[in-house]
């Protein structure tokens, strides 16, 4: 069984499908998921651009500092 992802909010999640009994609803649901998702995935991808300026910063800091 899959372990439940951290920032995913299960709870909120099902009361809005429960309350989704239309098409304008269960649309609404699908692209609030579709647009979290791409903030989790925004998220990430700007974390991993900061580790990789300061690893980037550090490697330059380190390789002057041998000279």
């Amino acid at each position: 069984m899959r372990k439940p992802d951290i920032g995913f909010d299960y709870h909120r999640y099902h009361q809005l499908l429960t309350e989704a009994d239309d098409d304008d609803k269960r649309m609404a649901l699908i692209e609030l998921l579709i647009a979290e998702k791409a903030k989790d995935r925004l998220a990430a991808q700007r974390a991993s651009d900061r580790a990789a300026m300061t690893a980037q910063t550090i490697a330059k800091v380190l390789g002057t500092t041998r000279n």
